[in-house]
C-alpha cells in the first residue's frame, strides 16, 4: 500500500446526504465532496418514512464518482440513529424505514417505563428518554406483519452496508443509541427486549469501529466500477461517533457540541455515568470509537432553524434566506424571547401554516409569557439565543454529573459555520469556543477507515492532531454584559 490511503465517506443527515473523497497521508487529511444530495421524510398513508432505496441509489453514485477520479481503498458509512429495516427470511427488505420524526410512537415510552422501570431502564441502557427510541419503535411496531415476519433488524448505515456487501452486523456506537444494548457489558440486552415482549433474535451480531463488514459484492463492484475486493470498512457509524472523533482537541477535558439538525452536548469519558442524577437529568451514555463513551444530550438544533426558513420559504416570505437572518439577528436585541427549544412540539414537522416552526415558536413565546417574536428576524433570534441556553445548561449539567471541567467548548458539524451561534455560544457558558471542522463527521469517518487500512494512526490522539494540523479553526472568546442566569430563570420557570 502507497503511503496514502484514499477513501469514500458516506456521511447521511436527516435533511442531506454527501459522499465524500478522503485522502490520508502521514501529514495530510483532505476531504473533497463528490456527490450531494437532498434527503428527508416522505409522508405516506398517513405515516413519514424514509427513502432508503433512494439513499442508496444515490450513494452509489457518490462512490462510483469518488471511485472514477482515482484509486479507491475503501468505503464507510455513517447517519443518524435509531432508525432501522427490517429484513426477512430471504434478506429482503420488508418495507420502508419509518422516521424517527412519526407519531406512531406517541405514548410508547410511558407504557413502557411502566411495564419496566425508568431506574433499571437507565441502569442497563444508560440512555437519555426519548420518545423515538428504537426500543420505542419496535414496541409500537408490536403485532404488525413486518416484524412478524423479520430474520434481522439492521440500522440504517448497516443496512446500506448490507446491500454494498450482503454482510450482516451492527456497529456498536449506533447500537448503543437503540434502547436495546447493554452499556456496561457492550451486548445487547436481550432480557430487556424480552420483557417488552419484542423478538431479541432479529439483533444482529455486533461489530466494532474499524472492523471490516467485507468486501462489495460482485455485482456492486460492476456498477461502482471498481475491484472486487474493494472494502467496506465499519466507522463510527452513528454520525456524532464520527464527528467526535473529528473533534481537533489538545486536552481531555475538552466539551463538544456536534451542531447540525440536531445538536448533541457533552463530554467524552472512559466510563458511563449512570447515577440516579444523571438519569434524573436525562443524560445518555452512547458509545464511541475506541471504547470511550459519550456522555450527552440531544438538543433539538438547527432543524428548529431550518425548518422555520423551509416554512418562509413555502410562505413566499421575503428577505428569508439565511445569511439575511443571520445578519438581522445579530443586530437584533438579545435574549428578548426565550423559549425551551427541546419542548417536545418541535419535534415534527409543520404540514400547515398553523402548524408552522414559526407558529410553535411564537405560541410557545406566548404561554411563556415571553414577548412574541413577529418577524423572520426575531423568530431567528429567538431560537440561537434559546440553542445557546440550551447548550449552557446542559454542558453545565455534564460537567457536574461527570466531575469534570471543561476549559474549552469544540463545536463542530454544519453549525460550526454559523458564528453568530458560535458567539453566543461563548458568551452563554463563559468558555472560549473553538468552531470546526465543519465536516468532522466525514473526517471522522474517514479517519477510521484509514487507520483499519494501515494509516499510522494509532489512537484518538492521533487522528485529532492530525485534523488539527490540517483544517483551520475559528476561537470565540466569551463577552460580558448580558445576564444569562436571568434568561435561564426565565425558561426553567416557563
Amino acid at each position: 500500500m502507497s503511503d496514502a490511503v484514499r477513501v469514500a465517506a458516506v456521511d447521511l443527515g436527516a435533511t442531506s446526504g454527501r459522499v465524500m473523497a478522503g485522502r490520508v497521508g502521514p501529514r495530510s487529511l483532505h476531504l473533497e465532496e463528490a456527490h450531494r444530495f437532498p434527503n428527508g421524510g416522505v409522508r405516506a398513508h398517513g405515516s413519514l418514512f424514509w427513502d432508503v432505496l433512494g439513499i442508496h441509489r444515490e450513494v452509489l453514485a457518490g462512490v462510483k464518482e469518488v471511485a472514477r477520479t482515482g484509486p479507491l481503498d475503501g468505503i464507510g458509512i455513517d447517519s443518524w440513529a435509531v432508525d432501522y429495516g427490517l429484513l426477512d427470511r430471504d434478506g429482503h427488505l420488508l418495507g420502508n424505514p419509518y422516521s424517527h420524526r412519526d407519531s406512531r410512537t406517541d405514548g410508547v415510552a410511558a407504557r413502557v417505563l411502566q411495564q419496566v422501570g425508568a431506574e433499571e431502564m437507565y441502569a442497563t441502557t444508560g440512555l437519555q428518554q426519548l420518545p423515538f427510541n428504537t426500543v420505542y419503535q419496535l414496541v409500537a411496531a408490536r403485532g404488525t406483519a413486518a416484524l412478524e415476519a423479520a430474520e434481522t433488524l439492521l440500522l440504517l448505515p448497516d443496512l446500506l452496508g448490507y446491500w454494498l456487501t450482503g454482510a450482516v452486523g451492527a456497529e456498536r456506537t449506533n447500537a448503543s443509541t437503540t434502547g436495546l444494548y447493554d452499556v456496561r457489558s457492550r451486548t445487547w440486552a436481550t432480557d430487556l427486549a424480552a420483557r417488552v415482549g419484542l423478538p431479541w433474535a432479529v439483533l444482529p451480531p455486533l461489530r466494532e469501529p474499524g472492523e471490516l463488514v467485507g468486501t462489495v459484492l460482485p455485482e456492486v463492484a460492476a456498477q461502482l466500477g471498481s475491484t472486487p475486493d474493494l472494502p467496506v470498512v465499519a466507522v463510527g457509524s452513528h454520525d456524532t461517533a464520527s464527528a467526535v472523533v473529528g473533534v481537533p482537541a489538545t486536552e481531555d477535558d475538552f466539551a463538544y457540541i456536534s451542531s447540525g439538525t440536531w445538536s448533541l452536548v457533552g463530554l467524552e469519558l472512559e466510563k458511563p455515568v449512570l447515577t440516579e442524577a444523571a438519569r434524573l437529568a436525562d443524560f445518555t451514555n452512547e458509545g464511541g470509537v475506541d471504547g470511550t463513551v459519550r456522555f450527552l444530550k440531544n438538543v433539538m438544533g438547527l432543524w428548529v432553524l431550518s425548518e422555520s426558513v423551509r416554512s418562509w420559504a413555502d410562505e413566499r416570505i421575503a428577505g428569508a434566506d439565511l445569511p439575511f437572518l443571520l445578519a438581522g439577528a445579530a443586530d437584533a436585541p438579545p435574549l428578548r424571547t426565550v423559549v425551551d427549544i427541546n419542548d417536545p412540539r418541535l419535534l415534527p414537522p409543520g404540514t400547515s401554516a398553523a402548524t408552522s416552526m414559526p407558529a410553535r415558536i411564537a405560541r410557545l413565546a406566548e404561554e411563556a409569557g415571553e414577548p412574541v417574536p413577529r418577524t423572520p428576524v426575531a423568530v431567528t433570534r429567538c431560537i440561537l439565543d434559546s440553542l445557546a441556553l440550551a447548550y449552557r445548561r446542559h454542558l453545565r449539567a455534564a460537567a457536574e454529573l461527570a466531575g469534570r471541567a471543561p476549559t474549552v467548548v469544540h463545536v463542530v458539524g454544519g453549525g460550526a459555520q454559523n458564528h453568530l451561534l458560535c458567539q453566543l455560544t461563548a458568551d452563554a457558558t463563559g468558555l472560549p469556543v473553538l468552531a470546526g471542522p465543519s465536516e468532522a463527521a466525514a473526517l471522522g469517518n474517514v479517519l477510521v477507515q484509514a487507520r483499519a487500512l494501515g494509516a499510522a494512526l494509532p489512537d484518538l490522539a492521533a487522528m485529532r492532531d492530525l485534523v488539527r494540523r490540517t483544517h483551520e479553526l475559528h476561537r470565540f472568546e466569551p463577552r460580558s454584559g448580558l445576564d444569562w442566569d436571568a434568561a435561564e430563570a426565565r425558561v426553567a420557570s416557563s
